[in-house]
């Protein structure tokens, strides 16, 4: 005999709601979890940290006051090494944190190598040549990574040494505006060669490098392919 009861299954698409697997719910919480405790790791809050600092050392060089800028400068090279020595002896070395800190550092040294140009500390044409080579590399790995899935973009030595010249640059840049010796003026235009140089040099050996794993990368895919 016929009730007119509806079924038990078929009422669910009724009422519209998609009802979730215990499991899947599960699942979803504890991978929001994991996210969360490896965004609030000690290493990387200091990153963030950094990132705070940067406002202020651009306020301190347009006010001139050199001295905050060094102390800013200063504390922000401290946080840098701190946060590696802590995700090292932390076990704390995660995705987020390898992709956070190059951001942080390459933010705070454009920022400076900008605003001391604006101030007339550092000539243009440097400035200009560390913006266009961070935009070419930016705008190569973007296009690879949305056309090929490619992610290896890990700096070469020239890269590394282009890093360290930049942040000696900006570094002796505002000492010598606190310090005043004979010797600062010509480290600061050897810096500012050195930087041109290896700008230019590590550009131009990124394209070849990166070019040269992308070939690597589909010549494994072929292979693996056969």
């Amino acid at each position: 005999m016929d009730t007119g009861t509806v079924p038990s299954d078929a009422s669910a698409p009724e009422s519209g709601v998609t009802r979730l697997e215990p499991g899947t719910t599960r699942r979803s919480l504890m991978n929001s979890a994991q996210l969360r405790n490896r965004f609030w790791t000690a290493p990387n809050q200091i990153t963030l940290l950094r990132l705070i600092f940067i406002p202020f050392v651009i306020i301190s060089v347009f006010d001139a006051h050199w001295r905050w800028a060094l102390g800013l400068l200063l504390a922000a090279a401290a946080s840098d090494a701190l946060d590696g020595l802590l995700a090292r002896k932390l076990h704390q070395q995660t995705l987020l944190g390898q992709y956070l800190d190059p951001i942080a550092d390459k933010l705070l040294l454009s920022s400076l190598f900008l605003v001391l140009s604006f101030v007339k500390k550092i000539p243009w044409r440097y400035t200009v040549l560390v913006f266009s080579r961070d935009l070419c590399i930016v705008a190569t790995a973007v296009v690879l990574y949305a056309t090929a899935g490619f992610r290896d973009f890990r700096p070469s030595i020239f890269g590394k040494l282009n890093t360290a010249f930049q942040i000696a640059t900006v570094f002796f840049v505002v000492l010598s505006q606190v310090v005043e010796t004979h010797w600062l003026p010509m480290l600061v235009k050897f810096l500012l060669y050195a930087t041109f140089t290896f700008t230019t040099v590590s550009g131009v050996h990124y394209v070849l490098l990166t070019g040269h794993r992308l070939r690597n990368v589909q010549h494994k895919a072929v292979v693996n392919s056969q």
